[in-house]
Protein backbone atom coordinates (compact mmCIF):
# COMPACT_ATOMS: atom_id res chain seq x y z
CA UNK A 1 0.00 0.00 0.00
CA UNK A 2 2.72 2.66 0.84
CA UNK A 3 4.19 2.00 -2.65
CA UNK A 4 1.28 1.92 -4.71
CA UNK A 5 0.72 5.59 -2.56
CA UNK A 6 3.85 6.97 -3.45
CA UNK A 7 3.90 5.62 -6.53
CA UNK A 8 0.50 8.17 -6.98
CA UNK A 9 2.35 10.94 -5.32
CA UNK A 10 5.31 10.29 -8.32
CA UNK A 11 2.72 10.97 -10.35
CA UNK A 12 1.34 13.53 -8.92
CA UNK A 13 4.35 15.72 -8.67
CA UNK A 14 5.54 14.46 -12.20
CA UNK A 15 2.04 15.95 -14.00
CA UNK A 16 2.20 19.02 -11.71
CA UNK A 17 6.01 19.59 -13.13
CA UNK A 18 4.82 19.01 -16.26
CA UNK A 19 1.50 21.30 -16.50
CA UNK A 20 3.71 23.85 -15.05
CA UNK A 21 6.69 23.62 -17.62
CA UNK A 22 3.71 23.71 -20.39
CA UNK A 23 2.33 27.11 -19.22
CA UNK A 24 5.71 28.28 -18.37
CA UNK A 25 6.15 27.66 -21.69
CA UNK A 26 3.40 28.98 -23.03
CA UNK A 27 3.62 32.48 -21.48
CA UNK A 28 7.31 32.25 -22.99
CA UNK A 29 5.81 31.30 -26.59
CA UNK A 30 3.00 34.37 -25.95
CA UNK A 31 5.88 37.17 -24.43
CA UNK A 32 6.51 39.76 -26.96
CA UNK A 33 8.99 42.75 -26.91
CA UNK A 34 7.37 46.34 -27.13
CA UNK A 35 10.12 48.18 -29.26
CA UNK A 36 10.87 51.74 -29.28
CA UNK A 37 11.42 54.13 -31.97
CA UNK A 38 14.82 56.22 -30.70
CA UNK A 39 16.52 53.35 -29.59
CA UNK A 40 18.39 51.68 -32.27
CA UNK A 41 15.82 52.89 -34.70
CA UNK A 42 17.00 55.46 -37.78
CA UNK A 43 13.55 56.56 -40.13
CA UNK A 44 15.95 57.51 -42.96
CA UNK A 45 18.14 54.72 -42.94
CA UNK A 46 16.53 52.80 -45.76
CA UNK A 47 17.52 51.57 -49.23
CA UNK A 48 15.08 53.27 -51.92
CA UNK A 49 14.32 51.25 -54.74
CA UNK A 50 15.92 53.79 -58.01
CA UNK A 51 13.89 54.66 -60.55
CA UNK A 52 12.47 51.89 -62.63
CA UNK A 53 15.31 51.08 -65.40
CA UNK A 54 14.97 50.31 -69.27
CA UNK A 55 13.33 47.43 -70.27
CA UNK A 56 16.16 46.42 -72.20
CA UNK A 57 18.35 46.40 -68.55
CA UNK A 58 17.82 44.79 -65.53
CA UNK A 59 14.56 45.31 -64.13
CA UNK A 60 14.64 42.68 -61.30
CA UNK A 61 18.00 41.73 -59.97
CA UNK A 62 17.65 39.31 -56.68
CA UNK A 63 15.41 37.66 -54.78
CA UNK A 64 13.06 40.55 -52.72
CA UNK A 65 14.93 42.90 -55.73
CA UNK A 66 17.26 44.73 -53.88
CA UNK A 67 20.65 43.16 -51.74
CA UNK A 68 18.51 44.44 -47.89
CA UNK A 69 15.67 42.45 -49.79
CA UNK A 70 13.26 44.73 -48.81
CA UNK A 71 10.88 43.24 -51.33
CA UNK A 72 9.68 46.59 -53.05
CA UNK A 73 9.94 47.41 -56.44
CA UNK A 74 10.35 50.69 -57.90
CA UNK A 75 7.86 52.80 -59.27
CA UNK A 76 6.24 51.17 -61.83
CA UNK A 77 2.32 52.70 -62.53
CA UNK A 78 1.56 48.98 -62.54
CA UNK A 79 -1.86 48.76 -60.55
CA UNK A 80 -4.59 46.30 -60.02
CA UNK A 81 -7.09 45.38 -61.72
CA UNK A 82 -5.20 43.31 -64.04
CA UNK A 83 -5.60 41.05 -67.13
CA UNK A 84 -3.45 38.23 -68.23
CA UNK A 85 -1.32 38.69 -71.28
CA UNK A 86 0.09 35.38 -71.59
CA UNK A 87 0.61 32.39 -69.14
CA UNK A 88 3.44 30.09 -69.36
CA UNK A 89 4.68 26.71 -67.45
CA UNK A 90 2.87 23.71 -66.76
CA UNK A 91 2.75 21.14 -63.87
CA UNK A 92 6.10 21.63 -62.93
CA UNK A 93 6.03 23.50 -59.15
CA UNK A 94 7.40 27.03 -59.61
CA UNK A 95 8.00 27.67 -56.04
CA UNK A 96 10.60 31.01 -56.22
CA UNK A 97 10.24 34.07 -58.18
CA UNK A 98 12.04 34.96 -61.47
CA UNK A 99 14.55 37.84 -62.24
CA UNK A 100 13.99 39.97 -64.88
CA UNK A 101 16.49 41.30 -67.65
CA UNK A 102 17.38 41.42 -70.95
CA UNK A 103 13.81 41.27 -72.09
CA UNK A 104 13.42 37.60 -70.09
CA UNK A 105 12.40 35.97 -66.83
CA UNK A 106 14.85 33.69 -65.26
CA UNK A 107 13.46 31.12 -62.88
CA UNK A 108 13.69 27.41 -62.18
CA UNK A 109 10.81 25.01 -61.85
CA UNK A 110 10.49 21.67 -59.56
CA UNK A 111 11.72 19.39 -62.26
CA UNK A 112 15.52 21.18 -61.79
CA UNK A 113 15.60 23.24 -65.03
CA UNK A 114 16.50 26.77 -64.99
CA UNK A 115 13.96 28.51 -67.81
CA UNK A 116 14.71 32.12 -69.58
CA UNK A 117 11.23 33.00 -71.11
CA UNK A 118 10.02 36.57 -73.13
CA UNK A 119 8.74 39.21 -70.84
CA UNK A 120 6.01 40.02 -73.87
CA UNK A 121 5.21 36.55 -74.79
CA UNK A 122 5.91 34.12 -72.07
CA UNK A 123 8.06 31.91 -74.62
CA UNK A 124 10.79 29.30 -73.81
CA UNK A 125 13.99 31.29 -75.04
CA UNK A 126 16.21 28.38 -73.70
CA UNK A 127 16.05 26.30 -70.62
CA UNK A 128 19.08 24.45 -68.87
CA UNK A 129 18.34 20.74 -67.42
CA UNK A 130 20.60 20.44 -63.83
CA UNK A 131 18.88 16.95 -63.00
CA UNK A 132 18.92 18.76 -59.67
CA UNK A 133 16.63 19.50 -56.98
CA UNK A 134 15.81 23.50 -56.94
CA UNK A 135 14.50 25.43 -54.22
CA UNK A 136 15.96 29.21 -54.68
CA UNK A 137 15.70 32.34 -57.24
CA UNK A 138 18.40 32.63 -59.37
CA UNK A 139 19.72 36.50 -59.50
CA UNK A 140 21.31 38.15 -62.43
CA UNK A 141 24.15 40.54 -63.47
CA UNK A 142 25.59 42.35 -66.40
CA UNK A 143 29.09 40.45 -66.61
CA UNK A 144 29.81 39.02 -69.77
CA UNK A 145 27.51 40.41 -71.24
CA UNK A 146 25.00 38.81 -68.90
CA UNK A 147 25.38 36.28 -66.34
CA UNK A 148 22.50 34.07 -64.34
CA UNK A 149 23.13 32.47 -60.89
CA UNK A 150 21.69 29.56 -59.76
CA UNK A 151 21.60 27.45 -56.32
CA UNK A 152 20.94 23.97 -56.52
CA UNK A 153 20.31 20.82 -54.30
CA UNK A 154 21.26 17.59 -54.60
CA UNK A 155 21.21 15.27 -57.55
CA UNK A 156 17.40 13.98 -58.50
CA UNK A 157 16.28 11.91 -56.71
CA UNK A 158 16.65 14.53 -53.71
CA UNK A 159 18.14 13.16 -50.35
CA UNK A 160 18.70 14.86 -46.92
CA UNK A 161 21.27 12.44 -46.74
CA UNK A 162 23.56 14.03 -49.28
CA UNK A 163 23.62 17.64 -47.45
CA UNK A 164 26.94 18.33 -49.01
CA UNK A 165 26.30 17.72 -52.88
CA UNK A 166 24.80 20.99 -53.78
CA UNK A 167 26.37 23.56 -56.69
CA UNK A 168 26.09 26.76 -57.70
CA UNK A 169 25.92 27.86 -60.96
CA UNK A 170 26.43 30.93 -63.93
CA UNK A 171 25.29 30.53 -67.26
CA UNK A 172 25.08 32.96 -69.92
CA UNK A 173 21.56 35.27 -70.05
CA UNK A 174 21.11 34.32 -74.01
CA UNK A 175 21.75 31.16 -74.63
CA UNK A 176 22.21 29.44 -71.18
CA UNK A 177 25.71 28.59 -71.52
CA UNK A 178 27.56 27.66 -68.66
CA UNK A 179 30.62 30.17 -67.44
CA UNK A 180 31.31 28.22 -64.42
CA UNK A 181 29.81 25.96 -61.77
CA UNK A 182 31.40 25.41 -58.39
CA UNK A 183 30.02 22.63 -55.51
CA UNK A 184 28.81 23.44 -52.32
CA UNK A 185 26.86 21.74 -50.09
CA UNK A 186 23.18 21.70 -50.89
CA UNK A 187 21.76 24.93 -51.21
CA UNK A 188 18.42 26.39 -50.96
CA UNK A 189 19.55 30.20 -50.54
CA UNK A 190 18.93 32.70 -53.61
CA UNK A 191 22.33 34.06 -54.40
CA UNK A 192 23.57 37.30 -53.74
CA UNK A 193 25.65 39.41 -56.38
CA UNK A 194 27.30 42.36 -54.80
CA UNK A 195 29.75 43.97 -56.91
CA UNK A 196 32.05 41.52 -57.80
CA UNK A 197 30.98 38.95 -55.14
CA UNK A 198 28.21 36.33 -54.68
CA UNK A 199 27.41 35.18 -51.81
CA UNK A 200 25.23 32.10 -50.83
CA UNK A 201 24.45 29.50 -47.96
CA UNK A 202 24.06 25.62 -47.81
CA UNK A 203 22.93 22.84 -45.77
CA UNK A 204 26.31 21.89 -44.04
CA UNK A 205 25.50 25.52 -42.11
CA UNK A 206 28.32 27.61 -44.28
CA UNK A 207 28.22 30.68 -45.88
CA UNK A 208 30.36 31.66 -48.82
CA UNK A 209 31.27 34.49 -50.47
CA UNK A 210 32.69 33.75 -54.12
CA UNK A 211 34.14 35.44 -56.92
CA UNK A 212 30.94 36.12 -59.25
CA UNK A 213 33.52 36.08 -62.62
CA UNK A 214 35.07 32.87 -61.70
CA UNK A 215 33.43 31.04 -59.21
CA UNK A 216 36.48 30.62 -56.88
CA UNK A 217 35.40 30.65 -52.80
CA UNK A 218 36.91 33.70 -51.85
CA UNK A 219 36.06 33.13 -47.73
CA UNK A 220 33.31 30.89 -45.72
CA UNK A 221 31.84 31.03 -42.49
CA UNK A 222 30.86 28.16 -40.39
CA UNK A 223 26.96 28.23 -38.73
CA UNK A 224 25.48 26.07 -36.55
CA UNK A 225 23.31 24.53 -38.45
CA UNK A 226 21.60 24.64 -42.00
CA UNK A 227 21.63 27.74 -43.84
CA UNK A 228 18.31 27.45 -45.68
CA UNK A 229 17.38 31.39 -45.90
CA UNK A 230 19.31 34.02 -48.40
CA UNK A 231 21.56 36.57 -46.41
CA UNK A 232 20.67 40.26 -46.81
CA UNK A 233 23.60 43.21 -47.44
CA UNK A 234 23.53 46.32 -45.63
CA UNK A 235 26.51 48.87 -44.66
CA UNK A 236 28.98 46.60 -45.38
CA UNK A 237 27.36 43.56 -43.77
CA UNK A 238 26.20 40.15 -44.04
CA UNK A 239 22.79 38.94 -42.07
CA UNK A 240 21.91 35.13 -42.16
CA UNK A 241 19.41 33.05 -40.37
CA UNK A 242 20.72 29.44 -39.25
CA UNK A 243 18.47 26.35 -38.70
CA UNK A 244 20.84 26.48 -35.03
CA UNK A 245 18.35 28.81 -34.29
CA UNK A 246 21.11 32.31 -34.53
CA UNK A 247 20.82 35.11 -37.01
CA UNK A 248 24.46 36.60 -37.87
CA UNK A 249 26.28 39.54 -38.58
CA UNK A 250 29.47 38.44 -41.33
CA UNK A 251 31.60 41.23 -42.59
CA UNK A 252 31.24 41.29 -46.00
CA UNK A 253 34.60 41.71 -46.98
CA UNK A 254 35.88 39.19 -44.97
CA UNK A 255 33.50 36.77 -43.29
CA UNK A 256 34.19 37.78 -40.11
CA UNK A 257 31.79 37.18 -36.75
CA UNK A 258 30.55 40.73 -36.08
CA UNK A 259 27.67 39.70 -34.39
CA UNK A 260 25.39 36.52 -33.44
CA UNK A 261 21.49 36.81 -31.75
CA UNK A 262 19.01 34.60 -30.81
CA UNK A 263 15.17 34.24 -30.90
CA UNK A 264 13.16 32.97 -27.55
CA UNK A 265 14.87 30.20 -25.50
CA UNK A 266 12.33 27.15 -25.38
CA UNK A 267 11.64 24.21 -23.16
CA UNK A 268 12.30 22.31 -26.73
CA UNK A 269 15.18 24.84 -27.82
CA UNK A 270 15.15 27.53 -29.98
CA UNK A 271 13.45 28.24 -33.25
CA UNK A 272 14.81 28.02 -37.06
CA UNK A 273 15.41 30.87 -39.00
CA UNK A 274 13.92 29.96 -42.61
CA UNK A 275 13.13 33.69 -43.69
CA UNK A 276 15.35 35.62 -45.15
CA UNK A 277 16.52 38.58 -43.45
CA UNK A 278 15.39 42.10 -44.45
CA UNK A 279 17.24 45.08 -43.37
CA UNK A 280 16.12 48.58 -43.15
CA UNK A 281 15.71 51.92 -40.75
CA UNK A 282 19.04 50.73 -38.67
CA UNK A 283 17.22 47.12 -37.72
CA UNK A 284 17.08 43.38 -39.34
CA UNK A 285 13.81 41.94 -39.27
CA UNK A 286 12.91 38.18 -39.50
CA UNK A 287 10.42 35.54 -39.26
CA UNK A 288 10.57 32.33 -37.38
CA UNK A 289 9.58 28.53 -36.91
CA UNK A 290 8.58 29.39 -33.19
CA UNK A 291 5.71 31.73 -34.78
CA UNK A 292 7.45 35.26 -34.24
CA UNK A 293 8.97 38.11 -36.35
CA UNK A 294 11.87 39.58 -34.63
CA UNK A 295 13.64 42.95 -34.73
CA UNK A 296 17.04 43.26 -34.27
CA UNK A 297 19.52 45.92 -34.17
CA UNK A 298 21.82 46.26 -37.01
CA UNK A 299 24.73 47.54 -35.42
CA UNK A 300 24.36 45.86 -32.06
CA UNK A 301 22.30 42.44 -32.66
CA UNK A 302 20.05 43.28 -29.55
CA UNK A 303 16.21 42.60 -29.70
CA UNK A 304 14.61 45.44 -30.44
CA UNK A 305 10.97 43.82 -30.14
CA UNK A 306 9.28 40.78 -31.25
CA UNK A 307 5.41 39.39 -31.61
CA UNK A 308 4.21 36.50 -32.46
CA UNK A 309 1.84 34.77 -34.77
CA UNK A 310 -0.24 31.76 -34.13
CA UNK A 311 1.46 30.02 -36.78
CA UNK A 312 5.39 29.41 -38.23
CA UNK A 313 6.38 32.18 -39.50
CA UNK A 314 8.60 31.08 -43.31
CA UNK A 315 8.02 34.45 -45.39
CA UNK A 316 10.75 37.16 -45.43
CA UNK A 317 9.77 40.49 -44.24
CA UNK A 318 8.97 43.35 -46.38
CA UNK A 319 10.03 46.48 -45.64
CA UNK A 320 7.64 50.05 -46.73
CA UNK A 321 6.56 53.17 -45.66
CA UNK A 322 7.98 52.28 -42.04
CA UNK A 323 6.24 49.16 -41.71
CA UNK A 324 7.10 45.53 -41.86
CA UNK A 325 4.63 43.01 -43.96
CA UNK A 326 4.52 39.41 -43.32
CA UNK A 327 2.45 36.43 -43.24
CA UNK A 328 1.56 33.57 -40.90
CA UNK A 329 0.93 29.60 -40.91
CA UNK A 330 -1.97 30.80 -38.66
CA UNK A 331 -3.83 32.10 -42.16
CA UNK A 332 -3.26 36.26 -41.29
CA UNK A 333 -1.53 38.69 -42.91
CA UNK A 334 0.17 41.33 -40.50
CA UNK A 335 1.49 44.77 -41.02
CA UNK A 336 3.81 45.62 -38.00
CA UNK A 337 5.22 49.13 -37.02
CA UNK A 338 9.01 48.97 -37.82
CA UNK A 339 9.87 50.82 -34.76
CA UNK A 340 8.10 49.01 -31.94
CA UNK A 341 6.11 46.10 -33.43
CA UNK A 342 2.81 47.13 -32.71
CA UNK A 343 0.10 45.53 -35.24
CA UNK A 344 -0.67 48.34 -37.68
CA UNK A 345 -3.59 46.40 -39.47
CA UNK A 346 -3.77 42.30 -39.71
CA UNK A 347 -5.90 41.14 -42.61
CA UNK A 348 -7.54 36.95 -42.51
CA UNK A 349 -7.00 34.99 -45.74
CA UNK A 350 -8.24 31.60 -47.49
CA UNK A 351 -5.00 29.58 -45.77
CA UNK A 352 -1.64 29.57 -44.43
CA UNK A 353 0.85 31.84 -45.82
CA UNK A 354 4.11 30.46 -46.24
CA UNK A 355 5.70 32.64 -48.93
CA UNK A 356 7.47 36.11 -49.34
CA UNK A 357 5.17 39.69 -49.71
CA UNK A 358 6.23 41.90 -52.63
CA UNK A 359 5.10 45.77 -52.31
CA UNK A 360 4.62 47.56 -55.52
CA UNK A 361 2.97 50.82 -55.64
CA UNK A 362 1.73 51.28 -52.31
CA UNK A 363 -0.10 47.66 -52.48
CA UNK A 364 0.93 44.53 -51.25
CA UNK A 365 1.24 40.78 -52.62
CA UNK A 366 1.15 37.32 -51.10
CA UNK A 367 -0.16 34.09 -51.90
CA UNK A 368 -1.85 31.47 -49.44
CA UNK A 369 -1.24 27.57 -49.80
CA UNK A 370 -4.53 27.15 -50.69
CA UNK A 371 -3.61 28.84 -54.31
CA UNK A 372 -4.64 32.67 -54.03
CA UNK A 373 -3.01 35.84 -54.49
CA UNK A 374 -4.26 38.85 -52.60
CA UNK A 375 -3.96 42.12 -53.18
CA UNK A 376 -4.21 44.88 -49.86
CA UNK A 377 -3.88 48.40 -49.61
CA UNK A 378 -0.30 48.35 -47.93
CA UNK A 379 -1.53 51.71 -45.85
CA UNK A 380 -4.58 50.69 -44.39
CA UNK A 381 -5.18 46.48 -45.31
CA UNK A 382 -7.98 47.08 -47.20
CA UNK A 383 -8.43 44.27 -50.35
CA UNK A 384 -8.09 45.51 -53.59
CA UNK A 385 -7.75 42.44 -55.91
CA UNK A 386 -7.70 38.75 -55.77
CA UNK A 387 -6.38 35.84 -58.39
CA UNK A 388 -6.95 32.20 -58.29
CA UNK A 389 -3.77 30.97 -58.74
CA UNK A 390 -0.31 31.75 -56.27
CA UNK A 391 0.98 29.51 -53.72
CA UNK A 392 4.59 31.19 -52.74
CA UNK A 393 5.92 34.15 -53.42
CA UNK A 394 3.59 35.64 -56.05
CA UNK A 395 5.15 38.59 -58.21
CA UNK A 396 7.76 40.72 -59.48
CA UNK A 397 7.71 43.35 -62.31
CA UNK A 398 9.22 45.57 -64.51
CA UNK A 399 7.90 48.80 -66.28
CA UNK A 400 5.18 47.08 -68.48
CA UNK A 401 4.10 43.80 -66.63
CA UNK A 402 3.42 42.10 -63.36
CA UNK A 403 4.39 38.97 -63.46
CA UNK A 404 2.62 36.57 -61.09
CA UNK A 405 3.94 32.78 -59.86
CA UNK A 406 1.09 30.12 -59.95
CA UNK A 407 1.36 26.73 -58.65
CA UNK A 408 2.93 25.54 -61.83
CA UNK A 409 2.49 28.62 -63.79
CA UNK A 410 3.64 32.38 -64.52
CA UNK A 411 1.11 35.00 -65.97
CA UNK A 412 2.27 38.00 -67.85
CA UNK A 413 -0.27 40.85 -66.07
CA UNK A 414 -1.54 44.41 -67.74
CA UNK A 415 -3.74 46.62 -65.96
CA UNK A 416 -6.97 46.04 -67.25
Amino acid sequence: MRRAVIAVLAALILLAGAAAGLALYRKQQGRDIHGSSTVEFVPTEISKPPPAPRLAEISWPTFGYDAARLHVAPATGLRPPFRIAWVAGGRSLLEFPPVVGYNRLFLANGAGNVLALSTRTGVRAWDYKAKRCVAASPSISRFEGGTVYQTFLNRIPCSAKRPGDGEVVALSVGAGRVRWRRQIGASETSPLLAGTRLYVGDWLGKVYALNARTGTIIWTFQTGGPVKGAVALSGGRLFVGSYDGHLYALSAATGRLIWKAAGDVRIFGHGTFYSTPAVAYGRVYIGSTDGKVYSFGADSGKRRWSHSTGGYVYGSPAVWNGRVYVGSYDHNFYAFDAATGAVRWQFTANGPISGSATVIDGIVYFATLRGRTYALNARTGKPVWSFPDGKYTPVVADRKRVYLLGFGKIYGLVPR
